[in-house]
C-alpha cells in the first residue's frame, strides 16, 4: 500500500471520528420497577381487562347518577313519558282530523277528547258507586259476618279469638303509623298534588308532541354528533312507528281482557261490572302486578256479596280469560306488531295471574 493511500485512510478514520464525536449520545434510560412488572408481572390480556373493568365502572356510576337524578324529577318524568305512550296512541286521531284542520285546532281536540273521555269515566264510576253504595255496604257486612262464620266453623275459632286477631292487628297497624294519622294524610295530600300537577303537565306535554312533534325530534338528533345524525334519527323514526302500533295492539288486548272478565262477573251476578271493567282494562296497563290486582278486587266482591263458591268461579273465570288473553290473543297481536314469532312472546307469559299487564314488560 503507497503512503499515499495510508495517509487518506488515516485521514478518513479521523473525519469518521469526529463525526461520531460530534453527534448527540442518547440519554442514559433507567429501567423502572413498573417497566419490568409491566413486561413480566402482569400479562397485556390482565392489563386490557382492568382498563374497560374501571371504564364500565366509570359508565355505570354514570348511569345510576342519571337515574337517581331522574328519580328526584320523576314529576315531571313520569307524565312526560305519560305523554309520549298517549302521543302514540292518539296520533292516528290526530292525523285525520289534520285533513280538515289546522295542526293547532287538532292537537287541541285531540287533547279535549282525551279529557272528555277520562271525565265521562269518573262520572260513571262515581254514579256507579253513589247509586250502589249503601246495597254494596250491606252485602259486604253479610260477606263478613259469613266468612267470619266460615272460619269458625273451619277452623275451630271462637268469635272472640278473631276479635283478638283483628284487634292485634288494628294495634300494629296503628304502631307503625308513627305520630298518628297526620303524617299519613300529610303524604297523601302530596300524592294528590303530585298527581293533580302531573295530569296537567302530561296533557301539556301530549298537546306539544302532536302538534310539533317531529320539529321535537329533529332539535332531539343534534345533540348527536354529527356523523351518526341520520342513523339516529332513522332508528328514532322506526322506534315511533313500533310504539305507536304496540299501544293500539295492548289498547285492544286490554279491551278484550276487560269484557271477557267483566262478563264473567255479570254471569255470576257479581256487584259493580262497570268498574269491575274500569279496573282491568286500566290494570292492563301496569306491568306484572296490574292484572292481578285488578282480578282480586273481582275476586273479592263475589266473595263478600255471594258465598266462597260463587269466588271460586270468579276466580277460574278471571284465570281462564287472562290464560286465553297471554297465550293466544296476545301473541298473534304483539308478536305481528313487533314482527316476532308468536311463540317468542307467548314464552314470556307467566302462568297464573299473567295478565294484560305483561305486555309491558
Amino acid at each position: 500500500m503507497t503512503r499515499f493511500a495510508l495517509k487518506r485512510r488515516a485521514v478518513d478514520r479521523l473525519r469518521q471520528a469526529r463525526e461520531q464525536a460530534s453527534r448527540p449520545s442518547p440519554p442514559l434510560r433507567i429501567p423502572r420497577a413498573r417497566d419490568h412488572v409491566d413486561s413480566h408481572a402482569v400479562p397485556k390480556t390482565v392489563r386490557d381487562m382492568a382498563d374497560w373493568s374501571w371504564r364500565f365502572l366509570v359508565i355505570v356510576a354514570a348511569i345510576l347518577v342519571i337515574l337517581k337524578g331522574l328519580t328526584m324529577i320523576s314529576t315531571i318524568v313520569i307524565p312526560v313519558l305519560v305523554a309520549i305512550l298517549l302521543a302514540a296512541l292518539l296520533e292516528p286521531v290526530f292525523r285525520f282530523l289534520t285533513r280538515g284542520l289546522s295542526r293547532t285546532l287538532s292537537a287541541g281536540l285531540t287533547v279535549l277528547g282525551l279529557i272528555l273521555v277520562l271525565s265521562g269515566v269518573f262520572v260513571v264510576v262515581g254514579q256507579t258507586l253513589s247509586s250502589g253504595l249503601g246495597e254494596m255496604t250491606d252485602q259486604v257486612l253479610q260477606g263478613v259476618d259469613e266468612i267470619r262464620a266460615w272460619v269458625r266453623d273451619t277452623f275451630g275459632i271462637t268469635n272472640v279469638q278473631i276479635d283478638q286477631y283483628l284487634t292485634r292487628a288494628r294495634e300494629a297497624v296503628t304502631d307503625n303509623a308513627g305520630e298518628g294519622i297526620g303524617p299519613i294524610l300529610t303524604k297523601v295530600g302530596l300524592t294528590a298534588g303530585h298527581f293533580i300537577a302531573g295530569f296537567f303537565i302530561a296533557l301539556f306535554a301530549l298537546f306539544f308532541l302532536l302538534y310539533d312533534g317531529p320539529q321535537i325530534w329533529t332539535w332531539v338528533v343534534r345533540f348527536f354528533p354529527h356523523r351518526t345524525r341520520t342513523g339516529v334519527d332513522e332508528a328514532g323514526h322506526i322506534a315511533w312507528g313500533q310504539l305507536s302500533a304496540f299501544t293500539r295492539a295492548t289498547v285492544i288486548v286490554a279491551l278484550v281482557d276487560a269484557v271477557g272478565i267483566t262478563l264473567v262477573a255479570i254471569a255470576l251476578k257479581v256487584p259493580f261490572p262497570a268498574i269491575i271493567f274500569l279496573l282491568v282494562f286500566v290494570g292492563a296497563f301496569i306491568p306484572i302486578v296490574g292484572g292481578g290486582l285488578s282480578g282480586t278486587i273481582a275476586v273479592l266482591l263475589a266473595l263478600v256479596t255471594h258465598n266462597p263458591f260463587t269466588a271460586l268461579l270468579m276466580l277460574a273465570g278471571v284465570i281462564a280469560v287472562q290464560q286465553i288473553e297471554s297465550h293466544l290473543l296476545q301473541p298473534l297481536l304483539l308478536g305481528r306488531v313487533m314482527k316476532l314469532h308468536p311463540l317468542a312472546v307467548s314464552s314470556r307469559s307467566v302462568p297464573g295471574w299473567s295478565s294484560v299487564g305483561s305486555s309491558g314488560r
